[in-house]
């Protein structure tokens, strides 16, 4: 890491303009979630409608989940690299229209013959909205200030999960879909308001490499400040994957005899993380600490891991609180994201802020592999319980070795 060969002085910004990144990057991760959670939420009802036997439904359900995860690894990787390259505004034009078509024709489907290939493509479009926002509005506020702007895109955009719910219990699975698709491209009016990052604008003059993922693994210090990174939000979605996705096997497991609705367990656990995204936001404004903020999130996230597992299992109500309460405690997803994008340079800052977010939700995969692996020997709570042990002891060690970022200066360059 060094300073950039040139100082530059990127053109300042006006709060109009800066509100405006804020409010299309908002949005955007918005509808990001929707489509995320929306085919979580749906997806099994129309796989039924669109033919599959009751039986081979929750199976068809997974592989479709696991093509979409693939398109989303491949999307971090295509979007942050065209994000260091091409610039910010490029990714965010382009993963809106890539999902949002994805979306509509989703809803046209008339059986599952191309229903992987669109869950693939919608994954790859997902991948690029988070990262590309973030950095955007991370290099255009000032260095105090830009925490605000990040803690607002993760608060709202986290409300997408809420929509997703609410909407599925009053429209057919395939409107949901074009509401899903029509929000994305009414989104990218908006954008044509947006500008280009100073930062980047003037790395674009130089003769810096940018955008070369590989550069990430070329260094010791640039490794082990990425692989930090990633494990730091790991956590997130263990509650989200395993605690909220397989709340209902879990709390049966733990005694729990009245039928669990996934879909309010969904909706509970992201109001609580909606909460804790602003919470955390504000907290590492305050504090002015990132590491303290995000160590303090993790210790909630043990907290609402042990009241989940002391109550889930009696009564349908106290699962959903417990939800809220593990939501909260993963709440620190805005102050993850800001971290990534902190910790690296203008070269590589969207490479980064793009891949490190999909790499987390990715290690779900290793997570429900772990999940599956002791299950058959001590059942499923205390499989979950153990990941949870894992997960959040492995996280508060990752944060060791990163920098601390608050009020730090962006404009500088990894060589």
């Amino acid at each position: 890491m060094s300073p950039s060969p040139q100082e530059t002085q990127p053109a300042p910004i006006s709060p109009r303009a800066a509100t405006l990144a804020i409010i299309v990057a908002a949005l955007g991760y918005f509808v990001d979630i929707y489509d995320l959670i929306l085919f979580g939420v749906i997806g099994r009802k129309s796989l039924g409608e669109l033919g599959v036997p009751k039986e081979n439904v929750e199976a068809a359900f997974a592989h479709l989940l696991d093509v979409q995860m693939l398109g989303m690894l491949v999307g971090g990787v295509l979007w942050g690299i065209l994000g260091d390259k091409r610039g910010r505004l490029s990714v965010l034009f382009g993963s809106i229209v890539m999902y949002s078509i994805a979306n509509i024709i989703n809803g046209m489907l008339t059986t599952t013959e191309y229903y992987p290939l669109m869950r693939f493509v919608a994954g790859v479009g997902l991948a690029g909205e988070l990262g590309a926002g973030i950095t955007l509005v991370s290099e255009i506020m000032s260095k105090t200030a830009r925490g605000w702007g990040t803690t607002i895109i993760a608060g709202v955009g986290v409300t997408g999960a809420i929509a997703a719910a609410l909407i599925d219990r009053v429209v057919h699975w395939t409107t949901a879909y074009y509401i899903g698709g029509v929000m994305g491209f009414a989104l990218l009016l908006l954008r044509i308001g947006v500008r280009e990052s100073g930062m980047f604008q003037a790395l674009k003059s130089s003769d810096v490499s940018r955008g070369n993922f590989f550069a990430l693994f070329t260094n010791r210090d640039r490794a082990k400040r990425y692989i930090s990174v990633i494990l730091c939000g790991v956590p997130v979605w263990y509650l989200i994957g395993i605690l909220v996705n397989r709340a209902p096997k879990i709390a049966k497991d733990m005694g729990l005899q009245e039928a669990v609705t996934p879909g309010t367990a969904v909706m509970m656990a992201y109001i609580g993380l909606a909460v804790g995204d602003v919470a955390s936001g504000v907290i590492s404004q305050l504090i002015k600490s990132r590491r303290k903020t995000i160590a303090l999130f993790l210790l909630l996230s043990a907290a609402g891991t042990a009241v989940y597992f002391s109550i889930a299992g009696q009564s349908v109500t106290l699962l959903y609180g417990a939800c809220f309460a593990v939501g909260v405690g993963g709440g620190y997803w805005a102050v993850f994201v800001t971290v990534a994008s902190e910790q690296f340079g203008t070269n590589l800052r969207s490479t980064v802020t793009t891949t490190a977010p999909n790499f987390v939700r990715g290690s779900l995969v290793l997570v429900s592999m772990g999940f599956a692996a002791l299950e058959p020997h001590i059942g499923p709570w205390k499989s979950a319980m153990v990941l949870g042990i894992v997960s959040i002891t492995i996280a508060l060690l990752a944060l060791i070795p990163l920098h601390e970022t608050f009020g730090k200066s962006l404009d500088f360059v990894e060589k």
